[in-house]
């Protein structure tokens, strides 16, 4: 009988092929439960201070495993340079100047439109008709008028503080409740909520908020779940426990160093949710989305936009463009680097796609559902335009497939970004064509827009005067 001899490049060949279809396989994958989500939004993180980015002093290895298990995006945008407009448009899928979210809100627990208006549907109230299940972690800055905290608005837990930043510290949480607050800034100092109660807290808020994300998945396990981990972190004050400040030693600049230990405690935090989601099979249909909610302060937390210009507040693309990964495991090829551009108004319309037909909307969206573009069944760029307004500084910007226009009270700005990534080289004069279609659907889509709805954070002493009540506990009548 004679021996059949196998050649073993054969062998290998095949191997390919197999994890090729197995691979293809996975992309037409039909979902047959809703996914779960997991949004975990750092707070004023730098462009390059992630490993996904290139950073060399802040290891980020669980951060960057979202990205290397899925897919990294690089030209991924927010919808505002600051804190609370870029959280009303993501979890809407609007623009928020649609609805008047046009600056940072202030804190005025009794004021019932200083906030998120009840008009628009946020993400947790629509996967509520779905079935899901939701909790949000840390950062709420969304208005703190009784009327529209978490719980009414379609998040079943809350466990964190209402105002748009908080110390880190729990001996600093000295007052008992918003109406022990007298000034904007004194709201850092306030304990902490579970639901509607004041609770003690002994850990480090970082720590913390990490800790109730993973009792909440473990919680929720059984149906479709909303986890957003709103991380207050590395927003200042700058400050960090030692445990996190030790692994820094050799940055010698004590506010990297400090900024560092912040975003090496996020990190820990997504470390800790990842295991949670293996450790109970959940990771396969769980989508993971990491982001910022806007570019880094760098000059006020000694974070690194590099090598996008400008910072948080600013137009320019370090305000605005952020470190944004997901992971999808059932549905997405892993090691992905997206490179069209992408914006936060997404993932609302992505999660209301994988649920369709259970979900009635309010308002028409803005986003745009990103799998068939992920699984390479639809082609092109999900967005041709993307806009974004500074309203108290007469600010505006577009940017329309590869060219920035940023229009204010200096000269035209334009950029094209993929020549000049920095915004260093102004073609504005060179190009009067491009300008003035470009002017053109910044007022087209001006002219939709809604005026401010509140008094925002650059108006707190303006509207201190005609709110005298703005601190002052209500009177609860018989």
């Amino acid at each position: 009988m004679n021996k059949i001899v196998v050649n073993p490049i054969y062998i290998i060949l095949l191997c390919l092929v197999i994890t090729a279809c197995q691979s293809n396989q996975k992309s037409t994958e039909k979902i047959s439960t809703p996914p779960n989500l997991v949004l975990i939004l750092a707070d004023d993180l730098g462009y390059a201070d992630v490993g996904f980015n290139g950073c060399q002093d802040i290891p980020t290895p669980n951060i960057d495993r979202i990205a290397k298990e899925g897919v990294k995006f690089t030209n991924a945008y927010v919808t505002w340079a600051a804190c609370g407009p870029s959280r009303a448009g993501m979890l809407t899928g609007r623009y928020q100047d649609r609805f008047g979210f046009s600056r940072n809100p202030l804190f005025a627990p009794n004021d019932p439109n200083q906030g998120l208006p009840l008009s628009e549907l946020m993400l947790s109230e629509a996967l509520q008709q779905a079935g899901y299940k939701s909790a949000i972690m840390g950062k709420w800055h969304l208005g703190a008028h009784p009327s529209q905290r978490p719980l009414q608005r379609g998040f079943n837990d809350f466990f964190g503080f209402l105002t748009g930043g908080h110390k880190y510290f729990p001996e600093e949480w000295t007052l008992a409740d918003e109406y022990e607050v007298t000034s904007q800034y004194e709201a850092y100092k306030t304990k902490l909520l579970r639901n509607d109660q004041r609770i003690e807290e002994t850990e480090y808020l970082t720590d913390a908020l990490s800790r109730e994300a993973v009792n909440y998945i473990g919680q929720y396990k059984d149906q479709p779940f909303f986890i957003y981990l709103s991380y207050n972190a590395p927003h200042g004050p700058l400050q960090a426990t030692e445990k996190y400040l030790k692994r820094f030693e050799d940055i010698k600049d004590k506010k990297r160093r400090t900024y560092a230990a912040m975003v090496s405690a996020v990190d820990d935090g997504v470390g800790l949710v990842l295991q949670q989601l293996k450790d109970l099979n959940l990771e396969e249909n769980t989508i993971v989305v990491f982001l910022s909610d806007n570019g880094g302060p760098s000059h006020r937390n000694g974070s690194n936009n590099a090598p996008l210009r400008g910072r948080k507040g600013q137009l320019f693309e370090g305000g605005i463009r952020v470190p944004f990964a997901l992971r999808w495991p059932s549905q997405i090829s892993s090691n992905q680097v997206y490179e069209p551009t992408i914006s936060s108004l997404d993932i609302f319309v992505t999660m209301v796609a994988q649920n369709q037909g259970k979900i009635q909307l309010k308002n028409e969206l803005d986003g745009v559902d990103l799998l068939p573009y992920l699984k390479g069944t639809k082609e092109g760029a999900p967005h041709e335009t993307l806009f974004w307004t500074f309203t108290d500084r007469a600010e505006i910007a577009v940017r329309h497939q590869a060219n920035k226009l940023i229009m204010g009270d200096s000269l035209p700005q334009l950029y094209n970004l993929e020549a000049d990534i920095g915004e260093t080289t102004n073609i504005a004069m060179e190009q009067p064509g491009l300008q003035k279609d470009l002017v053109a659907k910044q007022q087209e889509w001006l002219s939709q827009m809604a005026e401010p709805a509140f008094l925002g954070l650059l108006q707190n002493k303006e509207y201190d005067k005609l709110h005298s009540d703005r601190f002052k506990r209500p009177v609860i009548k018989d």
